[in-house]
């Protein structure tokens, strides 16, 4: 398969990346830090998984459906998790998660 077959789930998984990062970062900035350790955790490591998955897909890998797997179970996990939180990064992270994981549930099938 060329990566071409891959390019909105490539798209996506870059984006959730960026967009964890991002929510990683801002949870940091919030006065009571601690109650959003495990949001700043999950973000941090759905942002590792995204950037690993698009580089698998990138290169049109036999073990990209793998990866989209443990992809999508990590990003449905980041999104339940930033979703407990009314922080608007939290909430474009929680939607950005959700739409993720659907294209990398959907890559893995």
């Amino acid at each position: 398969m060329g990566h071409q077959l891959y390019e909105s789930c490539i798209k996506a998984c870059q984006q959730c990346a960026n967009i964890c990062d991002h929510c990683s970062d801002s949870c940091l900035q919030e006065e009571d830090v601690h109650k959003m350790a495990d949001c700043i955790r999950l973000t941090i490591n759905c942002s590792v998984i995204c950037r690993v998955a698009a580089a698998f897909m990138a290169r049109s890998s036999a073990h990209s459906s793998q990866i989209c797997k443990a992809c999508a179970d990590i990003c449905e996990d980041c999104g339940k998790e930033c979703a407990k939180f009314s922080a608007s990064h939290c909430e474009e992270c929680a939607q950005t998660c959700r739409e993720c994981a659907e294209k990398c549930q959907k890559m893995a099938a």
